[in-house]
């Protein structure tokens, strides 16, 4: 914490953490070896293990440390109020084994693993979705208590107002995100494209079919992963990000990143990105790649002033700790002689 390369959750910790500690609250950070934050920060593991996230191995270790620390500073009499976890299954399905309340972000999509976890687990701890999309995708049975979005510090993302002539898509070369659809868009529309993000090891073959020939260094430009000044250069000198997204992200930190440079979205209307893109304010939803080129000639008529007024409203940092603090304060009334919920599937006679 924060991640060497761009890591969407660790960014959200990074900020609450930052957040909550600003508005007074003592903050213990659970994190790797390394880790920096405005939290007190609380190593429990002899090293990082980037390449084994959701490994249940690791992950286990991690929340069990995490745990024994949590309880000892009840038995030292400094007991935490709350725990907010950001793992991705462990903490959840022990989470009933701590008197203390913890609050659970949903940081994935419900895939059949994910949806299985939540229904046997997920009444142990107050379940936050990062979107009302995301809330409408749960499986039946599992109620996210509220929604609360991904957060972002518009004094680290620089507006400007004059945009150049060319287009950006940021994220991993995977068919999801649709780098080809990108292109083929630009294409379209007669504008030159600048292409960012990583390329992991199950998708090389797909972006050296469908990416890698079209890459001419001029029309059709490959820069690699960015991160720090070279992303938020990008984004707020692009004149639009395009976001041919053919699955149901549940949020889209990259819209919002964009928007609150001044630079509007054109996304496909999947996922939460109706939530974030204020169809003909900050950008248009559209629903294949003929009707985003069209929409990529209309981008001048829109104002980055009102995509970053867009983005302080909804989705910045002092925003999303009061709902989070409301969160919190909710978790603690939750009544503690609740017995668990158990599957009569599973209940021992």
């Amino acid at each position: 914490m924060p991640a060497p390369g761009y890591g969407g959750i660790e960014e959200v910790v990074r900020l609450l953490c930052r957040g909550l500690a600003e508005r007074g609250h003592d903050v213990t950070l659970f994190a790797p070896p390394g880790s920096d934050s405005a939290a007190d920060v609380v190593p429990v593991l002899e090293r990082p293990h980037p390449d084994n996230i959701e490994h249940s191995l690791v992950e286990a270790t991690h929340v069990g440390l995490a745990f024994d620390l949590i309880d000892h500073a009840k038995h030292c009499g400094r007991p935490f109020d709350v725990v907010h976890d950001h793992c991705p299954g462990v903490a959840l399905a022990m989470a009933d084994r701590m008197a203390t309340p913890v609050v659970h972000t949903l940081h994935g999509p419900f895939d059949s693993d994910r949806a299985e976890l939540y229904r046997r687990h997920g009444h142990k701890a107050m379940l936050i979705a990062i979107s009302e999309a995301q809330r409408r995708q749960a499986p039946e049975g599992v109620d996210p208590a509220c929604v609360v979005p991904n957060p972002i510090d518009l004094d680290e993302w620089p507006f400007r107002d004059a945009k150049e002539d060319w287009l950006l898509f940021i994220g991993r070369m995977d068919p999801d995100k649709g780098p080809d659809r990108a292109i083929d868009a630009a294409a379209a529309a007669g504008r030159p494209l600048v292409l960012a993000g990583p390329v992991q090891p199950e998708h090389r073959d797909y972006f050296g079919a469908e990416v890698e020939p079209r890459l001419d260094g001029e029309r059709v430009r490959y820069v690699g992963s960015v991160d720090g000044a070279d992303r938020t250069s990008l984004f707020s000198r692009a004149c639009g990000l395009l976001m041919p997204i053919e699955w149901d992200e549940p949020f889209g930190l990259v819209m919002v990143e964009a928007l609150s440079t001044g630079t509007p979205v054109i996304a496909f209307e999947q996922g939460a990105a109706p939530e974030i893109v204020e169809d003909g304010r900050t950008g248009f939803l559209v629903s294949d790649v003929e009707q985003m080129a069209e929409r990529i000639g209309e981008l001048d008529a829109i104002d980055p002033a009102a995509c970053r007024a867009s983005v302080a409203s909804r989705f910045g940092l002092p925003k999303v700790i009061e709902l989070y603090e409301a969160a919190y304060a909710s978790a603690r009334k939750k009544d503690d002689a609740t017995p668990p919920t158990i599957d009569p599937a599973y209940q021992i006679s």
